[in-house]
């Protein structure tokens, strides 16, 4: 699914496995990078789809974690050993895959275990930059939902494009949820006034109206 000329939908619950969460691609000339990577119960799918999109994986760099719960990163290692990519995860989280944490990451959720990740960057501060090409993707730190959950932005065809991809959370004590952060995250999502968000179950909404109505009905 076409989102922008730099931005597609490759994963998904109805794109590569029922219980995978969106993925994204993103793409900007020979470069690319992927947002989230699904179970890995459809890795083969998701590999068709960038394909289909017009991207070789192989020019896949960056591998974009928004948070460690098992259906966005489950796939993880299994898309780093078909595409060479780097995995990109805010520490706060990265420690909970690292350690391979069935019950933080909810992969006992999903009858499942989470095999120890290693996270190739690790982001430690509030917001960093990275290229995909010549487009400008910023990672920041939008905590609440899981502590090292992340948000991602960029500018493609004129649009913000938000990847808030657990917008909706659920908040769980299990998951190391604050609902306070959770509620300041909301907040400044809110106050980038994006046009098209990507969210991880909801799909994708379009319209700088729209989003903020979405992300103001978690509030």
């Amino acid at each position: 699914m076409k989102i922008t000329s730099n931005v597609f939908l490759v994963g998904g619950s109805s794109q590569s496995a029922p219980s995978d969460a969106a993925i994204y691609l993103i793409k900007d000339g020979d470069d690319a990078a992927l947002v989230d990577a699904g179970t890995g119960e459809g890795t083969a799918r998701v590999i068709a789809n960038i394909n289909k999109a017009g991207a070789n994986p192989h020019s896949v760099r960056y591998l974009f974690l928004t948070h460690c719960h098992y259906d966005h990163t489950g796939g993880a290692a299994a898309l780093r050993k078909q595409t060479g990519c780097r995995i990109v995860a805010h520490e706060l989280d990265a420690e909970y895959l690292e350690a391979g944490d069935s019950r933080v990451t909810a992969a006992s959720w999903y009858g499942a275990w989470m095999e120890p990740l290693a996270i190739d960057v690790k982001v430690a501060q509030e917001e960093q930059q990275f290229f995909v090409g010549s487009l400008e993707v910023t990672f920041r730190h939008a905590p609440g939902h899981s502590p090292g959950s992340a948000i991602l932005w960029l500018t493609s065809d004129g649009k913000r494009v938000l990847f808030g991809q657990d917008v909706h959370g659920p908040l769980n004590d299990v998951l190391r949820s604050v609902r306070k952060d959770y509620v300041r995250s909301l907040e400044f999502m809110i106050s980038l006034e994006a046009d098209i968000l990507c969210e991880g179950h909801f799909g994708v909404i379009v319209g700088k109206d729209k989003v903020r109505d979405f992300i103001e009905s978690f509030l």
